[in-house]
């Protein structure tokens, strides 16, 4: 618990005579965090070789009187950067949530919960403090138009790639693979960037993004390569063709999911839309959590069925099996890894990833590592997956399995009031 319990400590004074010193810096919040962890022998000494030994009994202290007679001033005091860079009460709101404040501890300061103790606090900073400038939320309409395009940029650069490798063969294919698989990682680089799904406050885990281009990767090679392991193959390496050869590729769940950035990217934001309005709404934290979860799980279906029609176009128009088991959970792991590094919280995403990828890599080494004398049991497991529903469905399980874990964690994290806290970026 942070320093805010020392605020919520009752304290009776000992005799009639006024507040001793140490009793007002504790209830103005003078004392730090560091005296928070001493014991009460070694802070009583401190504040008597402080203290001087003539001091009257009734010697007044300037602004600590006032601040025992107004707790929410103390408060504001202990959170005053919070305060004055506040551009509405929700945000004061989710700062103090985010410290451990809660509906209780606000009673405490005669409010019915955060969100009208967040109100008190507002509208006080501009006349307790200094006036301070307020940042003015940037223009929603321009930022809309510049991530709106570039989330359409990744698909376009796929469906060109896709488009080129059709046209050429031999070496040309190759050089046209290369600069393509470039092209796009720049192209969806520059698509998270800027809107609802860039993070705001932290930067992503480190090496979290060589993970997701793993599990992309297996998307196109993966399971090709373990149908013709399984086989005994393979003979060669891959040629870019997408029907036959040794080694097949899978362009139309990727030109899905690229093609997928933009409908993550309008859901995410529709979701930060329709969170800031139930937090106006909301007057606790219970009921804002209440109402928050639906709405995350209805997003969440959205993007799904936005997904589902694209793999159904894409493998129209590219005549390829849609592959919506493995394309459909990929899809949702990444969905939700991503809203959740959007609001801060990216070490689960990063262990997530890291766990499915593992997964995926260990069913194709057990296979090749089957082949050694006296280790056939090893892809006993991985074989029988294959000859009953296909190769597609090692991916779909390990990806379906840490959706749900993403999605059970989102249902934590993403329905409090701190999560949701505006940045001067947001859009």
């Amino acid at each position: 618990m942070s320093d805010l319990g020392e605020l919520d400590r009752p304290g009776t004074p000992a005799g009639a005579g006024a507040w001793d010193t140490r009793s007002e810096e504790w209830l103005s919040g003078a004392a730090c965090l560091s005296d928070a962890g001493q014991p009460p022998a070694q802070r009583e000494a401190e504040a008597d070789k402080s203290a001087p030994d003539t001091a009257p009994a009734h010697a007044h202290v300037p602004g600590r009187r006032a601040a025992a007679a107004d707790p929410v001033k103390a408060l504001m005091h202990r959170h005053r950067e919070l305060c004055e860079r506040a551009v509405d009460p929700l945000e004061i709101a989710a700062g103090l949530e985010a410290h451990g404040v809660t509906d209780r501890t606000a009673s405490r300061f005669r409010h019915r919960d955060v969100f009208s103790l967040a109100e008190e606090m507002y509208a006080r900073v501009s006349r307790d403090g200094e006036t301070t400038h307020r940042p003015t939320p940037p223009t929603a309409l321009r930022l809309r138009a510049d991530w709106a395009l570039l989330t359409l940029l990744p698909g376009a650069l796929c469906a060109a790639t896709l488009a080129g490798l059709r046209l050429t063969h031999g070496q040309p294919r190759l050089i046209t693979a290369a600069v393509g698989v470039l092209a796009v990682a720049l192209g969806i680089r520059a698509a998270l960037s800027r809107g609802p799904l860039a993070p705001k406050s932290r930067t992503p885990e480190p090496g979290s993004g060589i993970w997701i281009w793993w599990l992309v990767a297996y998307a196109v090679l993966g399971d090709g390569l373990l149908r013709v392991a399984v086989a005994g193959g393979p003979d060669g390496l891959p040629t870019g063709a997408t029907d036959g050869g040794p080694w097949p590729l899978a362009t139309a769940p990727v030109l899905a999911l690229t093609l997928a950035c933009a409908p993550a990217a309008w859901s995410a934001h529709l979701f930060a839309a329709r969170v800031r309005r139930k937090l106006v709404a909301s007057r606790g934290l219970n009921e804002f959590t209440s109402s928050v979860r639906p709405l995350l799980c209805g997003t969440f279906a959205l993007f799904l069925c936005l997904l589902t029609a694209l793999l159904a176009l894409t493998g129209a128009a590219l005549d390829e099996p849609a592959a919506y088991a493995q394309a459909l959970t990929l899809g949702a792991l990444l969905f939700l890894a991503r809203l959740l590094t959007a609001h801060g919280f990216t070490h689960a995403p990063a262990v997530v990833l890291i766990a499915t990828a593992t997964v995926e890599g260990a069913a194709l080494a057990t296979v090749f590592a089957s082949r050694l004398p006296g280790c056939g049991f090893l892809a006993t497991s991985v074989d029988m997956l294959v000859e009953t529903w296909g190769p597609g469905s090692v991916p779909a399980l390990a990806c379906g399995a840490a959706a749900l874990t993403l999605l059970l964690h989102a249902n934590r994290r993403l329905t409090r009031a701190s999560a949701h806290a505006r940045s001067d970026g947001a859009p």
